[in-house]
């Protein structure tokens, strides 16, 4: 098994009980090949993990923005901790490096292992919990992912951007915008998806994203600053 102790001085805490940090990676898919390991999956700790990282960075967005609404700051802290976004935290700290994985799930590099990095960083969260608490739990999602909310606000990309442009479509043009796909490329496992966006036959704007959603929802918001409805 990987050494530990590199991981743990990256992230700056060290456990009391390092079998807690171990099993944060291993992936039930581990289990299912190599019945005799000690440690069960991670999905206990990411449960764990999921509720301590939402009760964290709500706390932070409930104190940093007094004048918001409830209804920006859940829009908020989704954008912060969506699958992306943790996701990305992971692969920042070389998680990578130390999941435990079937030999199929090993050979997936695309969407999948992103799922499974983003539930790993749940269950490195509910991991600190239950070794060492509440405040070390903070201080490594504050590390890892506080840094982001400016740029969220700053950006406004927790804005649901089809939704507003829907709105705004309708309101000054009378139209109900429609997307269309105008490439799709890569494996199956790793698509990239370009998508237009039209209010009736004017193509407006174009957005690529990882799924057609997310594609979408790029077109969307270029569609909302090209007609100045956005900034």
């Amino acid at each position: 098994m990987k050494d530990f102790s590199i991981f743990e001085e990256k992230i700056g805490i060290k456990f009391n009980n390092q079998d807690f940090l171990k099993q944060a990676f291993i992936h039930r898919s581990y289990i299912n090949e190599n019945q005799g390991i000690v440690f069960g999956h991670n999905e206990r700790l990411e449960f764990l993990g999921d509720a301590v990282l939402e009760l964290v960075t709500t706390e932070e967005l409930y104190a940093r923005f007094p004048s918001k609404p409830e209804g920006d700051l859940t829009s908020i802290r989704a954008a912060l901790v969506n699958t992306n976004s943790i996701s990305d935290a992971a692969k920042n700290l070389g998680a990578n490096d130390y999941l435990l994985l079937s030999k199929g799930e090993s050979k997936d590099t695309g969407k999948a292992r992103s799922y499974i990095l983003a539930n790993t960083f749940e269950a490195i969260v509910g991991a600190i919990y239950i070794d060492s608490g509440y405040e070390n739990s903070k201080k490594f999602i504050s590390d890892c992912l506080f840094h982001g909310i400016d740029k969220i606000v700053r950006e406004k990309s927790y804005i649901d951007s089809k939704s507003l442009v829907q709105e705004k479509a309708q309101e000054l043009f009378s139209v109900t915008p429609s997307y269309e796909v105008v490439s799709e490329v890569g494996p199956d496992h790793d698509k990239n998806f370009t998508i237009a966006i039209y209010f009736g036959d004017e193509k407006v704007s174009t957005g690529k994203g990882k799924s057609k959603q997310e594609a979408e929802q790029e077109a969307a918001r270029n569609a909302l600053v090209k007609k100045g409805w956005m900034k």
